[in-house]
């Protein structure tokens, strides 16, 4: 019955830097239920880590520790060789961080996101993905990662008894085999905002998305993530919500 599917809605938040601002991010955390925080490596800095967290609390909204390469001059979407122990002491570092401030606003991080090149490297590279796995496990293990559906971060994590969860990206491009279009190829983020709430609607409620290529993929996600770094993102992570409400899903953090 769709009254009983209950879905996570995430957003990218905190990745301001300094004087640069990107995004409005009270404005998103009145929408979404799970914030993934900037940890200062691709973006963030430690007063926005700080509002961000406060405001999450303020507001009820899940905080995740948004993990990233050390990559600022690139917003942590160029892929990066790094020796394993590096990768997972800087992961470890990020982690730490913002759970600090996190607990010191009256909350908590409760469960890590890794970003950008990152994200798409360790669903495929087991090698990366046991660095970051392995960051997790020393810092609480119970942590979950949220990840994509089929990526490898699902068999090296329950190796170490660490959880994941499977996340679905409502305004990004699909391949035909269920991974994410890269984002140096065209139309591989989708701005149209009535195309992005109906996506969100059919990875939902029908457990598929349609690929780039037109054809339907199984897709089974227990939270959908809106980018909060696109034009009109708001009103888009707006639309989402109000589509997937709509629908009868119940929209519930699931950290």
């Amino acid at each position: 019955m769709m009254g009983s599917m209950v879905i996570d809605l995430n957003a990218d938040l905190g990745e301001g830097f300094g004087i640069w601002r990107l995004g409005d991010d009270l404005a998103l955390l009145d929408v979404v239920t799970s914030a993934n925080v900037a940890c200062g490596f691709h973006a963030g800095d430690p007063v926005t880590i700080r509002r961000t967290c406060a405001a999450a609390v303020d507001r009820g909204v899940a905080i995740g520790a948004q993990v990233s390469y050390r990559d600022l001059a690139h917003f942590g979407r160029r892929e990066m060789d790094v020796e394993p122990e590096e990768l997972c002491a800087e992961v470890l570092y990020q982690l730490a961080a913002v759970d600090g401030i996190a607990r010191a606003m009256g909350g908590r991080v409760s469960y890590v996101k890794p970003h950008g090149a990152l994200y798409n490297r360790i669903c495929r590279d087991k090698t990366q993905a046991a660095a970051v796995i392995d960051a997790v496990a020393d810092y609480d293990p119970g942590l979950p990662v949220l990840t994509l559906p089929g990526s490898v971060v699902h068999e090296v994590a329950a190796a170490e008894g660490v959880p994941t969860v499977s996340e679905a990206f409502a305004d990004r491009a699909y391949t035909p085999e269920g991974m994410l279009v890269s984002r140096r190829e065209p139309g591989a983020v989708i701005h149209d905002v009535g195309q992005v709430a109906a996506r969100a609607r059919q990875m939902a409620v029908e457990g598929s998305v349609t690929a780039a290529d037109g054809s339907s993929v199984p897709i089974s996600a227990r939270s959908i993530c809106v980018h909060g770094d696109t034009p009109d993102a708001v009103r888009l992570a707006q639309a989402v919500r109000d589509t997937l409400l709509d629908a009868g899903v119940v929209l519930q953090a699931f950290g």
